[in-house]
């Protein structure tokens, strides 16, 4: 059960990273609320899970020039050249909202077709998906004791 649990949150992590609409905060709530797998393991799963999936967004973005006329591509260009022009105007710091709803997947898009680097790129993902996640922990874990 243990391993079931933590792949299921690593799979609705990485699904909800990418540009693909889901959410991952309600599976974590309720693997906390299920009490079979220590929160800091979920957390950390839910972690790399989404910031694995916002990878797959910066790269979509380093091939974005190549890619973005087919008709499968995920954003269309009106939502592109919003994150894009917010990406120019804040920069790499605007990947600290990569957690957001809405905004968070079109910015790491954004932030590969502006070539940011990998680096950099990671490390603040990484704080704003496991800020989430520690946040929603937060919320969640009170309500359940």
């Amino acid at each position: 059960m243990l391993l079931l649990s933590l792949w299921g949150m690593f799979l609705s992590a990485f699904i909800a990273a990418t540009l693909f609409p889901a959410q991952s905060e309600l599976v974590l709530a309720g693997l906390l609320a299920a009490g079979d797998v220590p929160p800091g393991w979920l957390i950390g799963v839910a972690t790399c899970g989404n910031v694995l999936g916002s990878l797959v967004n910066w790269g979509l973005g380093r091939a974005c020039h190549r890619l973005k006329d087919r008709r499968w591509f995920p954003v269309n260009p009106g939502t592109l050249d919003r994150a894009s022009g917010w990406y120019r105007r804040y920069g790499r710091w605007s990947l600290l909202l990569s957690w957001a709803p809405v905004i968070g997947d079109p910015l790491t898009l954004a932030a590969g077709l502006l070539k940011e680097p990998l680096p950099s790129f990671l490390l603040l993902v990484t704080v704003a998906k496991l800020a989430r996640y520690l946040a929603v922990a937060g919320i969640a874990l009170p309500f359940m004791a």
